[in-house]
């Protein structure tokens, strides 16, 4: 039985939950999830999420709590996890704000709401390397990757725009794949 954290400090949680279910159910695993929105859980699990939301409100909590030294360590552990539009940019090595104290366990650097505002949020089929079919990407005030070192492998982009990359044991998306009913892109974090 597997043990799966998704980080609760804001976004969505409950979908991702559902998601990571349906992803282990698919690739025949057996899972608990549950919610994280103190330190002491993120040690015990053995796959993390940082779902998307505010990125500086998300890493103000996660230094409160004192979240984000356990997250840091699980990353370094080398076991898997994923990263969603916010939680991207709290992952990044440099998410251009200071007012986000970043983990630094995706060697990417981040634009925060590169594709516009909350009117400019979109829906697209997108080819991400690991999935055979396109996957339903909805992308929300969605930051883009902007470079990205050289452990780094791109699995999607958007216009050019790096959307989904994949570091060793972490991936992390511009979009927010637990809003569509595919759990592919948590099935390719964590069960492939």
């Amino acid at each position: 039985m597997l043990n799966a954290g998704v980080i609760a400090v804001q976004g969505d949680v409950a979908e991702h939950a559902e998601a990571i279910e349906r992803a282990a159910d698919r690739h025949g695993e057996s899972c608990t999830v549950e919610t994280i929105r103190s330190s002491g859980t993120v040690p015990d699990c053995d796959l993390l999420l940082v779902p998307g939301g505010e990125s500086t409100t998300i890493s103000r909590l996660l230094a409160e709590e004192g979240i984000d030294e356990e997250i840091e360590a699980f990353a370094a552990a080398g076991k898997p996890m994923l990263a969603t539009c916010a939680g991207l940019i709290v992952a990044s090595s440099d998410p251009k704000d200071d007012r986000v104290s970043a983990l630094d366990i995706l060697d990417v650097s981040v634009d925060r709401n590169a594709f516009g505002r909350q009117k400019d949020s979109f829906e697209t089929r997108l080819d991400v390397a690991g999935l055979g079919e396109p996957f339903p990407a909805v992308f929300i005030r969605a930051p883009t990757i902007d470079s990205v070192g050289d452990g780094v492998e791109v699995l999607a982009s958007v216009d050019g725009r790096p959307v989904a990359v994949r570091q060793d044991n972490v991936l992390g998306t511009s979009f927010h794949p637990e809003l569509t009913d595919d759990s592919r892109i948590h099935g390719l974090a964590f069960f492939d």
